[in-house]
């Protein structure tokens, strides 16, 4: 097997094992419809995840044998948030999400692309961070131009609450089994 091919099935395998749900339940979203009950599931790499370094399997905080990924509330919340635009990639290990340009149906002459960046394990204010890039379409074709500038804060205060309410809801459910 070519080596190329080889390391695009290693990177898709572990994609798709990066795609666990760590036992979180999402409820319906008043703005999306009813979501996907989500059902705890064992991952192939354990009840931690996957982790590097001496004393992996041992409890610890970030550091030495730290468990890759990001936290699970701000990921899904964030994923939620820019569904509506099409993503170019998302990468749960290092919390990256790119989502390629989108124009508006109501404003075809400017559009949007957003970079999200999930910063680290805890749910916390400053653990998302977004930039918004915008073009104006023109008589050259599209040219950059200043986003709002209110709107990155915006959708960081959307992923944060919509995060919060997606921890709420574990915790009930937790609590409720």
């Amino acid at each position: 097997m070519p080596p190329r091919v080889l390391i695009a099935l290693t990177t898709v395998a572990l994609s798709i094992a990066a795609c666990s749900d760590d036992g979180v339940k999402v409820g319906p979203s008043p703005e999306l419809g009813p979501s996907r009950e989500r059902t705890p599931t064992q991952s192939i790499f354990g009840d931690r995840g996957l982790s590097f370094g001496a004393g992996a399997g041992e409890n610890k905080d970030l550091g030495e044998g730290a468990v890759l990924g990001v936290n699970a509330y701000l990921w899904r919340a964030s994923l939620d948030t820019v569904s509506f635009m099409p993503i170019t990639s998302a990468d749960p290990f290092g919390g990256t999400i790119v989502t390629d340009w989108y124009t508006a149906p109501n404003a075809p002459n400017e559009r949007y692309k957003l970079n999200v960046y999930i910063l680290g394990r805890e749910l916390r204010s400053d653990g998302v961070r977004v930039s918004v890039f915008r073009q104006v379409q023109g008589r050259g074709g599209w040219a950059d131009s200043p986003a709002p500038a209110t709107m990155a804060s915006a959708l960081e205060d959307t992923i944060l609450t919509k995060a919060r309410q997606l921890r709420i809801t574990g915790l009930q459910t937790e609590t409720a089994q």
